[in-house]
């Protein structure tokens, strides 16, 4: 080999390490090399336009915020993981189903959350398709594949290890599934409780696949207080300015459990962090003291129709409120892009009330 030819061999191969080490992001280099998003319709940025599915948000007004255009983002603009992303230094995660996801792109992580998908495989199948949990794990291993033509095993190695991984799931496991006794018999046949425990034990078993292929650092976000969103508000179980307190209740089992899952992961696995996020306590929070946040309307969809503006979501070409920010719920199920705020920064800098047993800041600096 010539001596030009050995140095071009070198300077390709300190590409990819640079690029796998900062993916050059606006505004510097980032905290971590890369993120890997897991999860439901909350952070989907586009993998259900790709699939057979009704859960779909690829028309306007969705997107209103987001420089006008539809992404496939289940909100007016941003979503959690996007703003988590940006504080991080990353450019905007790319969505597993979309085509162009490949090469050099996959390199400062995949997003490969899914609208209606849940921790269990037949969560939301009357939406259509959907990459569950399992399914977007397999996903995961495929992109690893990917990577591994780019770059040496142990930059690899190295590259997962300081990449964050962002899971998001159990909200449809209970309102598209475990509150759908006509659809699914899960509720006739696991109490409360079982039913927790049944979720936590599939959910441990995936993040667990997910640590043995290379990732250690895990933010696991509970669910936030379903009874309060404008879809079960819809259902007149709970009276006027109050939430389904029964929904609640029930989640509560998952959420208590997941952060013993949080402890219990922690100490059988060092050199590993896995961290809780309180979205449950975030949420009560600014639903509590609204106004404090300039928030004025807690209790109804910006877009969408009927009963608290959630008995049909939001429609291709609805007209939505003006105030957008001024509202807490954007349609039937998902926040507004100005909650999402609220709930990026709790998580990356709040205390271990948010973000337990440390915040996304402190895990970025491991």
């Amino acid at each position: 080999m010539t001596l030009v030819n050995t140095w071009l061999l070198l300077l390709i191969t300190m590409s990819m390490t640079f690029y796998c080490s900062s993916s050059r992001a606006l505004g510097g280099d980032p905290l971590v090399p890369g993120m890997f998003v897991f999860g439901d319709s909350l952070v989907d940025n586009g993998n259900n336009n790709f699939l057979n599915s009704i859960a779909k948000s690829n028309y306007i007004p969705y997107g209103i915020d987001f420089n006008g255009v539809p992404t496939g983002r289940f909100c007016n603009g941003k979503t959690m993981v996007d703003m988590l992303g940006e504080m991080l230094g990353l450019p905007y995660i790319p969505a597993y189903a979309d085509p162009t996801t490949a090469g050099a792109k996959i390199l400062g992580g995949v997003n490969y959350a899914s609208a209606a998908a849940g921790i269990l495989e037949e969560t939301g199948q009357h939406y259509g398709e959907r990459y569950s949990l399992n399914q977007q794990v397999l996903n995961f291993e495929g992109t690893l594949y990917q990577l591994r033509t780019q770059m040496s095993a142990r930059n690899l190695t190295q590259c997962l290890a300081k990449s964050i991984a962002v899971m998001v799931f159990g909200s449809n496991d209970y309102i598209n599934n475990y509150l759908l006794p006509s659809l699914y018999p899960t509720s006739h046949k696991y109490n409360p409780v079982e039913f927790a425990n049944l979720l936590l034990n599939h959910y441990t078993r995936q993040i667990l696949a997910l640590y043995n292929v290379g990732l250690r650092k895990f933010l696991l976000a509970g669910i936030g207080p379903l009874g309060c969103i404008p879809n079960q508000l819809a259902t007149g179980e709970a009276p006027p300015g109050s939430c389904v307190s029964y929904a609640n209740e029930i989640l509560e089992k998952f959420n208590v459990g997941l952060r013993s899952v949080v402890n219990q992961l922690n100490s059988n696995h060092t050199g590993a962090i896995f961290v809780y996020g309180n979205t449950y306590g975030a949420m009560v929070d600014i639903l509590n003291n609204a106004t404090a946040y300039g928030f004025y309307v807690i209790d109804r969809g910006c877009c969408g129709l009927g009963r608290n503006q959630a008995q049909m979501t939001c429609l291709p070409l609805s007209i939505p409120c003006p105030n957008r920010n001024q509202f807490i719920f954007w349609d039937a199920f998902h926040p507004t892009q100005a909650v999402n705020t609220i709930l990026s920064q709790r998580a990356f800098s709040g205390p271990p009330s948010d973000c337990y047993p440390i915040n996304i800041q402190q895990m970025a600096q491991i």
